[in-house]
C-alpha cells in the first residue's frame, strides 16, 4: 500500500486537529495505523531515544506507551535489548 493510500485508509482515525481520535481495537485497523506512524514519524535512517520516541507519539495520542509498544510488536520499530535506542525497520 502507498503511503498516500495509507494516509487516506486511516484519516477517519483522526481528528481535525491531527489527535487520533482511538487506537483501534481491530488488529487489521490497528496495523494500517501503526504503518502509518512508523513511516511518518520516524525517519528510517535514524535512532531515537525512548524519551524522542514518546515525544513523536504525544502528538497524536496521549498513550504514546502503548503506540510505542504495538509499533515494536509489530515489527514497525526496532529496539535495542536494553531499550536504550529504537530505529524504524529497514532503516540502515
Amino acid at each position: 500500500m502507498s503511503e498516500q493510500r495509507a494516509a487516506q485508509s486511516v484519516s477517519d482515525l483522526f481528528t481535525a486537529t491531527g489527535r487520533l481520535k482511538a487506537i483501534p481495537r481491530k488488529a487489521a485497523r490497528r496495523e494500517q495505523l501503526l504503518a502509518h506512524l512508523a513511516e511518518t514519524l520516524f525517519a528510517p535512517d535514524r535512532a531515537y531515544t525512548e524519551a524522542e520516541v514518546n515525544e513523536a507519539l504525544h502528538t497524536v495520542h496521549e498513550d504514546s506507551a502503548a503506540l510505542r509498544r504495538y509499533l515494536v510488536i509489530a515489527g514497525l520499530l526496532v529496539r535495542t535489548r536494553d531499550g536504550s535506542s529504537y530505529r524504524r525497520a529497514g532503516g540502515s
